[in-house]
């Protein structure tokens, strides 16, 4: 379980694929504080430490992780975003997050507006995933607040610090990026799916 405060911002050092899997060294401030078998939320998408050697730690991301997020477009030098798992007692800064990537959306437009910026996104609908105003997302593992909400997009507004400390100062129109809806939302829309909303 995770909260959506992003802790660094980890630099990928080496890539190495093996069969399927996909093998991913981080370099990053947090390395010493973990240990192996620990969750680590990469730009939103939990995985498990397998090694670590000084200031780089190693995760093993498997095929349908590489297919259904953007942890498959990672190069040597790519920023990704890190949160170690939440402690349960901590206050909860953001909002729940799983650390489960619902899927993939692209960036379609960045407007700097006078010491902000904001960005927005277009995704697939058929997954039957949704936004609400005012609502909580989560980008390539950050807890953001939804603005402009439509059917198959929605912006988000991003101050200084997140800008600096997050890996949305890297992203262009045209960037793919992870999602995470709240899972409030997820519940509410399968049960609408199923129709068991509205019944008396």
């Amino acid at each position: 379980m995770f909260t959506g405060i992003i802790e660094d911002i980890g630099t990928i050092s080496n890539l190495k694929s093996e069969l399927d899997n996909l093998h991913i060294t981080v370099k990053s401030v947090i390395t010493p504080e973990l240990k192996i078998d620990q969750s680590v939320a990469h730009n939103g998408v939990c995985l498990t430490v397998i090694s670590i050697d000084s200031d780089e730690y190693t995760v093993t991301a498997i095929k349908e992780t590489l297919n259904k997020t953007n942890i498959g477009s990672l190069q040597i030098g790519s920023q990704v975003n890190l949160e170690r798992a939440m402690k349960l007692g901590d206050r909860l800064d953001g909002h729940i997050v799983q650390g489960h990537v619902d899927q993939t959306a692209v960036c379609t437009h960045i407007n700097e507006a006078n010491g902000s910026w904001e960005f927005t996104f277009s995704y697939d609908t058929s997954l039957n995933n949704i936004t609400i105003e005012k609502g909580s997302v989560t980008i390539n593992g950050t807890s953001l607040t939804v603005v402009n909400s439509k059917k198959d997009s929605f912006s988000v507004a991003i101050i200084p610090y997140t800008y600096n400390h997050t890996n949305f100062n890297t992203l262009e129109k045209g960037t793919v990026v992870n999602l995470e809806f709240d899972v409030l939302g997820k519940y509410v829309s399968r049960l609408l799916e199923l129709g068991h909303l509205g019944k008396n």
